[in-house]
């Protein structure tokens, strides 16, 4: 199979340079070899990494995690999700390659990941045209005008949902459907019906219910299309921190950061904040957890930067949640201390390496 393969690339790379039509296809060619075949590129001076894993792995590994949740996805919401996907990586990965093909540079790894989380956070029965509205408007302005993957300050896939929740408001916050449940569920059908229903986040705010702890769980209730099976987000957000391709204390702090402060809420204003668990459990606070406030490019990179950035972020989470007109806050959260990342680890390394006297 790998000789295959290498034969297989070798007669395309051939047809690359021998065809001055195929060489826009060098880039996404480059892309497939680096994760199927090439070997680490070995190091001239020290220091020497040995690792079986780079960076395209890395951010497969990302993708394999997310997967149960898309999956799931599909069962809650109809098989349209799988064109929500589609559209996502059709246009994204498009807007990637034109980048990198011009640049003259090979596809950002990056670009795999942010197209598998960003449709997962959108309503399931979002107007397809809006999908690649938001991807092309993350990918170009969020990430290559700062210089592509590994420079962007913002989560990708973020800005793009914000930007479709600023552009389009109506169509962001009030499309919630009733999910499908028993049997084949969504595997058997296009979508879900258009009966509006509000998310359990909703239901709180307006008149106080707190909905099953089991439905939020499991996930036969109202929300966007990957984050409501929190076990299976919890699954993919394990193997992500065994692997230590996320780290655990962002995770720990975002998730104790809410279930603290919203306690302390509780306590003091019941009709006001929900109950800790509740809240961990609904809307697209363990999703957030899991894939987005890990995200290695806009977290702080020291320790002690990644507790401050953690617990601040789920801070502001409830406040938004609680307090203000929005019922859902960890995309706002998330983006606003994306902000603060690298002044966080400006501040830690200065009051751990004091300036040495002349």
């Amino acid at each position: 199979m790998k000789k295959l393969l290498e034969k297989t690339f070798k007669v395309a790379y051939d047809l690359t340079e021998k065809y001055k039509a195929l060489k826009i296809f060098y880039t996404p060619l480059e892309a497939l070899d680096s994760f199927f075949l090439r070997k680490p590129i070995p190091t001239v001076g020290a220091p020497h990494i040995r690792d079986a894993i780079d960076l395209k792995r890395y951010m497969i590994m990302v993708v394999v995690a997310i997967f149960p949740a898309m999956l799931a996805g599909v069962y809650f919401y109809g098989l349209r999700t799988l064109v929500v996907i589609a559209l996502s990586y059709i246009f994204g990965l498009t807007t990637e390659w034109l980048f990198a093909y011009f640049r003259k540079e090979e596809i950002n790894e990056g670009a795999f990941v942010t197209c598998m989380i960003y449709p997962l956070i959108l309503p399931p029965t979002i107007p397809l045209w809006m999908v690649p509205v938001g991807i092309i408007f993350a990918t170009v302005f969020a990430k290559e005008a700062f210089g592509g993957t590994g420079r962007n300050i913002f989560n990708v896939a973020m800005v793009g949902r914000l930007f479709l929740a600023v552009a389009f408001p109506s169509t962001l916050t009030t499309m919630w459907n009733e999910p499908f449940t028993g049997g084949l569920a969504g595997f058997a059908h296009w979508k879900v019906d258009a009966i509006t229903s509000a998310t359990p986040l909703i239901a709180f705010k307006g008149n106080g219910t707190v909905t099953a702890f089991s439905s939020l769980f499991y996930g036969n209730v109202a929300g966007c299309i990957g984050e409501t099976s929190k076990l299976l987000i919890i699954l993919g957000g394990v193997f992500l921190m065994l692997t230590k391709v996320a780290n655990w204390r962002l995770v720990v702090g975002m998730l104790g950061s809410v279930a603290v402060f919203s306690g302390i809420g509780h306590l003091a204003l019941p009709s006001t904040f929900a109950p800790p668990a509740f809240q961990l459990l609904t809307g697209g606070l363990l999703f957030g957890a899991m894939f987005m406030i890990t995200d290695p490019v806009t977290a702080p990179f020291t320790v002690t930067g990644k507790w401050l950035y953690s617990i601040a972020v789920g801070l502001i989470v409830v406040i938004i949640r609680n307090l203000s007109g929005y019922v859902e806050g960890v995309m706002f959260a998330i983006i606003f201390m994306n902000i603060f990342a690298p002044l966080i680890d400006h501040l830690v390394l200065q009051a751990r390496y004091k300036e040495v006297p002349a």
